[in-house]
């Protein structure tokens, strides 16, 4: 199947255009063709994620070489670009995530969006996400990646702002379009610089993925050219994957179906650019001098984009924005994770984290589903509601517990060993930022499941627990959360030997660096202690949290009062405003002067050159009447009729109806005719 991979993608593919050609006229209005083909793409990513680790087992020691698939695909002289994909064990972890996550989407939304006035166009738009997505993953080449990048850019787009009508819905689709646009400049900067840096290090351009970090890694290109290619490239991680400071859109694209959340904003899209780094790790271990400890700007990024998402998860009343921010903050942690060397602890984390948020946002809508009449407000319309929807309180809850990293859940050991690898790695105050961010988070999640489970009811509808295609794939998700973990823990490590690091660099590499990179930095030795102490903390953020409301100990109200209580409050209700300086001192500085500037070439150049033109067909026109038709056209005309009235007005009098004039003119005429013919003969 390893050989076949490249159907994963092409099944959805067709499955989008299928459901926009077909749809309306099926049963189910299209939904059951994605679910088929989705489903078709997860059973085939299972079975090449088992081929991928039987053909590790086989050659443990020295690793397996990625699999690839490349034709021809543009050429000129001695330069050619080929477009193909590449299999191995990071593509394969990457493509299970996102069909698994996709195809409990699929069934999820078949209730969740019953009654949606556009319903055959969100199964068609989710079909065409999954083939981008899986085109982004499996893509053997920074350009065929960037197709890949823009397409899950353009699904996201048409997501967010699935219910367009409502202006706030457009406005928050935009806004995720023209901010990952932002990051996606320092993209195709990036993308640019790879081909040159294959040919400073081989002579021959290319943008192969495996050669560019052969290229990065070899040593024999300018650490300035690395690093403006890391630089560009990470501009684009901080827009897709919603790190400081362009996270802003995020919590905004809240405005979708809570379906398009979970799959887009929390386990796939997001991640993009976490997978970028990962994919091109070269790049940034070279540009930004990772693996010698101390701070580099991947690594800070991370840091700051876990503590400001953190935080404003606090004051968030809306339960998909809590969960935004959330996936703000744990996105910090694997760029972070990447900043540190800790490549397969970030990997590991991406994917036990597609897990359990994927959890919590279909929780999150299966809460507004049936139990607060469609509002997310936690405050107005919740409350109580473990009563009312016991499997999903259960779910959401088991969720909870795993982003707050409880042992033995899923999000213990993923971040276990972002945190063990900065330590062992000499990053220790990204170590102090970890168990920082792991406080906060067990905090704020005991403050969302109070206000939605517990307590009196709020709300105005009639809750009850949400349908069997709601709360089966929320149980599946729970299940995941709970022994995903387990795939890496001491003693077991099957995670690692399924996304083999050593290929996706190509054992070509000098096999020192590999193990420098791949081996120091990414396999920390299992640190009991440290363990022990992130689990304390986060149990601290939780009991902190239950004494505050659920038992409504410590100072209430502080937010109310005059001081500094009430101007952080004030301070981060706005935002760090962020949004004020993008949109009203930024945007709005220069939206006016561009405005202006845009009316006066409309109004002296675009209407100049309409105007000329009009007046100049104008006079061509009234040339083309006066003189070529009137004088020329009309004049040979009327000459022709003169000239032709002349001639008969001369022989009109032969016309008089005398039989006798005529016979005389004709045996003139014949008279005539044969004294010319004798006189021709005579003289001749």
């Amino acid at each position: 199947m390893i050989d076949y991979a490249w159907v994963i993608p092409l099944v959805p593919a067709i499955s989008f255009v299928l459901i926009l050609f077909f749809g309306k006229r099926m049963k189910y209005k299209g939904a059951e063709i994605g679910i088929a083909a989705v489903g078709a793409s997860f059973v085939m990513a299972c079975i090449v994620a088992g081929q991928w680790i039987a053909k590790f087992h086989h050659a443990p020691e020295t690793g397996v070489k990625a699999v690839t698939h490349a034709g021809l695909w543009w050429q000129n002289g001695g330069q050619k670009i080929t477009a193909g994909i590449q299999i191995d064990g990071l593509a394969a972890m990457m493509m299970f995530v996102v069909t698994l996550i996709s195809l409990l989407v699929h069934i999820y939304s078949t209730a969740y969006m019953h009654d949606d006035r556009r319903y055959t166009y969100y199964f068609a738009a989710l079909s065409l996400f999954t083939a981008s997505m899986l085109l982004l993953v499996v893509a053997d080449n920074t350009l065929l990646m960037l197709c890949g990048w823009e397409l899950v850019g353009l699904c996201s787009f048409m997501l967010i702002g699935h219910w367009w009508e409502e202006e706030p819905n457009s406005n928050a689709a935009l806004k995720a379009f023209f901010t990952t646009r932002t990051g996606d400049v320092g993209l195709l900067i990036g993308v640019v610089l790879t081909w040159f840096m294959v040919k400073a290090a081989t002579g021959r351009g290319s943008f192969n993925i495996v050669a560019v970090n052969k290229a990065a890694l070899g040593g024999k290109v300018s650490h300035t050219l690395v690093l403006v290619c890391a630089s560009g490239l990470l501009i684009a991680i901080i827009g897709k994957s919603g790190q400081f400071p362009l996270h802003t859109w995020l919590p905004d694209a809240m405005a979708g179906p809570t379906p398009v959340s979970a799959l887009i904003h929390a386990a796939t899209m997001v991640v993009a650019g976490v997978y970028l780094g990962a994919r091109l790790y070269g790049i940034f271990w070279s540009g930004f001098s990772i693996g010698h400890g101390g701070v580099n700007v991947m690594a800070a990024i991370g840091g700051i984009t876990i503590i400001i998402g953190a935080v404003l998860a606090f004051v968030q009343r809306d339960i998909k924005k809590v969960l935004a921010y959330s996936t703000i903050s744990q996105l910090g942690y694997m760029v972070m994770a990447l900043g540190v060397g800790a490549w397969t602890a970030a990997i590991f984390h991406l994917f036990t984290h597609a897990f359990f948020k994927a959890l919590l946002f279909l929780g999150a809508g299966s809460v507004s589903h049936s139990g607060s009449h469609h509002s997310f407000d936690m405050k107005e319309d919740m409350g109580g509601l473990r009563k009312y929807m016991p499997q999903t309180f259960t779910t959401f809850v088991i969720g909870a517990i795993a982003l707050a990293g409880i042992f033995p859940l899923a999000g213990f050991w993923s971040k276990d060993e972002i945190l063990v690898t900065a330590n062992q790695g000499s990053y220790d105050v990204f170590l102090y930022v970890g168990l920082v961010g792991a406080f906060l988070t067990a905090a704020y999640m005991t403050r969302c499941v109070y206000l939605t489970f517990f307590g009196e009811y709020r709300g105005h509808g009639h809750p009850h627990e949400s349908p069997p295609a709601i709360t089966v794939p929320l149980w599946i998700l729970a299940f995941f959360a709970v022994v995903a973990g387990i795939l890496n823990a001491p003693h077991v490590d099957l995670f690692k030997k399924w996304i083999n690091p050593s290929s996706v660099v190509g054992r070509t590499v000098d096999p020192e660096l590999i193990h420098h990179i791949f081996a120091r930095f990414t396999e920390p030795t299992f640190d009991t202690t440290a363990a022990t102490i992130s689990v304390l903390i986060a149990l601290v953020g939780i009991a902190i949290g239950a004494l505050y409301y659920f038992g409504d100990k410590g100072p209430h109200g502080l937010t109310q009062r005059s001081g500094a209580a009430k101007v952080g409050y004030t301070f981060l209700e706005n935002k760090y405003y962020l949004d004020h300086l993008y949109t009203d001192v930024i945007v709005g500085g220069v939206k006016g002067p561009i405005a202006n500037a845009s009316y006066w070439v409309n109004q002296h150049v675009i209407d100049g050159v309409v105007n000329g033109a009009g007046k100049g067909t104008s006079l061509l026109a009234n040339f083309t009447y006066d003189v070529l038709d009137r004088k020329v056209v009309d004049g040979a005309i009327n000459e022709t009729a003169n000239a032709t009235g002349w001639v008969g007005g001369r022989f009109r009098g032969l016309q008089s109806g005398k039989v006798q004039q005529y016979a005389l003119v004709l045996f003139g005429a014949v008279g005539l005719a044969s004294f010319v013919l004798a006189l021709v003969y005579v003289v001749s």
